[in-house]
């Protein structure tokens, strides 16, 4: 059988909060995955008791049913929600529906399900996709890494965190792309154990200088998202796309499976 482009695309929506978002999926309905972070999936009463808790603060200005308003304009993909906050915070991957899912599942690579009082110092996760094309099988695999209001330099549960992603990697047959926020600079020993495993870093093979767009206005080195391959993923194009939809750059991966 022929072979079949890929297209996979992963951003931290930033809470679906710059209104031009929504209107970036509609325009890329040629990408075949999509992996997003920060996706909300709030109800009106789970909201309102999130704000009663004094916990909605860093919310308010996200769009609280971002997960429901992807899905509308998605509706020719298969959606999986994989949360970390609560119910209604996390990890989303959207699939097109042509496409054969073996498996999605997800494991916690940062505390436990549960664990943490705000989105920034809360568990962490890692979900994955299996997908069966022709005679082959990709792994495809988000995260979304920790933050505690630290900065993204080194430290002991970001190794950790690091080891438990590479340890989930291990019990795959098939090749894998690992993309997501890591919330990393990409010097740091968290980011060489990926490279030290064999993946490839896209993000330093292909010199990118940033993946933060205009809107992100901290002083800090412009890394927080890196997409990695195993050795044997045939690689067609890799890009930091120039849509100001977030504070975050789009990473666009093109295959061939």
């Amino acid at each position: 059988m022929e072979n079949k482009e890929l297209k996979i695309v992963s951003l931290n929506t930033w809470g679906g909060q710059v209104d031009s978002f929504l209107d970036f999926l509609k325009s890329n309905k040629d990408v075949d995955v999509f992996c997003l972070q920060e996706v909300l999936n709030f109800t009106e009463e789970e909201y309102e008791t999130l704000t009663k808790e004094g916990k909605a603060e860093e919310l308010d200005i996200m769009n609280h049913g971002l997960f429901s308003d992807i899905e509308n304009i998605l509706n020719d993909y298969n959606s999986y929600y994989r949360p970390h906050y609560r119910n209604n915070f996390g990890l989303a991957i959207f699939v097109k529906k042509e496409l054969e899912v073996e498996k999605e599942t997800e494991i916690f690579v940062y505390k436990q399900r549960g664990f943490g009082e705000d989105i920034g110092n809360c568990a962490r996760n890692l979900q994955s996709v299996t997908l069966k094309i022709n005679d082959n099988k990709i792994n495809i695999l988000t995260v979304h890494g920790l933050w505690a209001g630290k900065s993204k330099d080194d430290n002991e549960d970001r190794i950790k965190q690091s080891q438990n992603i590479i340890d989930f990697i291990k019990t795959l047959e098939e090749e894998t792309v690992l993309c997501g926020d890591f919330n990393l600079n990409p010097d740091t020993e968290s980011i060489k154990m990926f490279e030290n495993f064999g993946l490839k870093n896209l993000i330093r093979e292909n010199n990118i200088s940033s993946t933060r767009t205009s809107l992100y206005i901290k002083d800090e080195n412009p890394f927080a998202d890196y997409t990695f391959v195993s050795k044997d993923v045939e690689v067609k194009s890799f890009e930091i796309m120039p849509d100001e939809v977030s504070d975050h750059s789009a990473m666009r991966l093109v295959i061939t499976v």
